[in-house]
């Protein structure tokens, strides 16, 4: 450590926080420098940042906008920060986020260490078996309209450390640059993108939301996952009440519920038989609605239970026809099972846990273009789509581990 800087900051919390950007890989910023490019004078680099932070002379540059498209056909905007600063970013993070995770709600699930959301998706799930109604939350623009100043308030809560004060400062501050150059200054919000953003968001949202909740309607139990909520209610009285509630509470802190993705939802099931408008919400990419199940017994029934939504099914879709695998000619299955396994098993260990056998109509789509590929790859499959599926049956039947879905039990000859 050099004595001599205003703020202590060891070199090996800057390794650390290289070492953890490196392992989450992600794009280059507005410098348009690479993890690889940065890696080339490494340790001339981390030096430089190591000594600009402790100096308290570092200045976050200015963060790429990047709009993706939404599955509503809207776009979302990301900030991308550059390698150096998502580095100072973890540094921060380091540092602050051990200081205020013992203060969190236990059901805020949201990029918390030892925390998913399939925890959340498990914990809803039972409470809507306890509960018969939800409130589904949608906060408008979340991450885009955060104020600041409440921002900056929670941090002082946790911490009086100078280095992370002014830095957090800074990031909040810091302009989104477009692909074109253009710069436009933020007095609101922070970028979806940068490493330090959620853990803000998390804090503002402990005291807006968790802990107002806590301490306010304690009866009422939530979920929440960043700005996804849910809320559980006895009656349709109290589900009314409390979202009139958290409105008011919202718009106090700058924030707003957005008037038509927020509903009200019955949790119908066998017992509960009442109609009302909507019985079914989306939470993380499941879909919770009156479903028909069969006891161990063989008996028929209805419960009300998630499993994987419409929109997570078509994204899965869109991302197997964007592989265009039919037309990889100079691949082999094995090199096709390779490329694309890892993306398989993250669907099915993520939208399987719960009604696994939903997801099988969406990753049953590979075989199709398996097919396909065999039938371009081998001149006597051309044009015999049966003699192809046919081939490719028995390659599953004899290497049924070549490729995950056909492991799990969701290729289209299953069994």
């Amino acid at each position: 450590m050099d004595s001599a800087k205003p703020f202590e900051i060891s070199k090996r919390a800057v390794y650390d926080a290289y070492l953890q950007v490196k392992s989450n890989q992600g794009a280059a910023g507005v410098d348009r420098e690479s993890i690889q490019d940065f890696e080339k004078d490494l340790k001339n680099n981390l030096y430089k940042l190591w000594n600009r932070l402790s100096s308290g002379s570092y200045f976050p540059p200015a963060v790429l906008a990047i709009s993706i498209p939404k599955s509503n056909g809207g776009t979302r905007l990301l900030g991308i920060p550059t390698v150096a600063d998502r580095i100072a970013q973890s540094v921060a993070k380091q540092y602050l986020e051990p200081q205020v995770e013992p203060y969190f709600h236990s059901d805020s699930y949201g990029y918390r260490p030892g925390k998913s959301a399939l925890d959340a998706i498990g914990v809803t799930r039972k409470r809507c078996w306890r509960y018969d109604w939800v409130v589904d939350l949608d906060i408008k623009g979340f991450f885009d309209n955060l104020d600041h100043k409440l921002v900056m308030r929670a941090v002082e809560k946790h911490t009086n450390c100078k280095w992370i004060l002014l830095y957090v400062e800074r990031w909040l501050t810091a302009p989104l640059q477009t692909n074109d150059g253009d710069v436009e200054a933020r007095s609101k919000g922070t970028p979806q993108g940068g490493v330090i953003s959620p853990l803000l968001a998390n804090m503002l949202m402990h005291y807006v939301f968790d802990d107002w909740m806590k301490r306010k309607h304690p009866n009422m139990p939530f979920e929440r996952y960043a700005d996804d909520v849910v809320v559980h209610c006895r009656t349709e009285r109290q589900a009314h009440f409390v979202k009139d509630k958290i409105g008011q509470r919202l718009n106090r802190c700058k924030l707003e519920l957005h008037p038509d993705k927020t509903r009200i939802v019955y949790c119908k099931d066998e017992l509960r038989t009442h109609t009302y408008q909507h019985t079914s919400f989306d939470f993380l990419g499941y879909t919770f609605r009156p479903r028909t199940n069969r006891t161990r017994h063989g008996r028929l029934f209805v419960n009300f239970a998630p499993a994987i939504s419409a929109k997570a099914k078509k994204a899965i879709c869109r991302r197997i026809r964007q592989w265009k695998i039919h037309l990889w000619s100079g691949a082999t299955l094995a090199s096709i099972a390779r490329e694309i396994n890892p993306v398989i098993r993250g669907w099915i260990q993520y939208y399987g846990r719960f009604m696994r056998s939903e997801v099988r109509s969406a990753v049953q789509n590979i075989d199709a273009y398996l097919i396909r590929w065999a039938m371009g790859k081998y001149k006597r499959l051309r044009g015999r789509k049966r003699r192809a599926s046919a081939w490719l049956q028995r390659i599953r039947h004899e290497w049924r581990n070549l490729f995950v879905h056909w492991a799990a039990g969701f290729s289209r000859w299953a069994e």
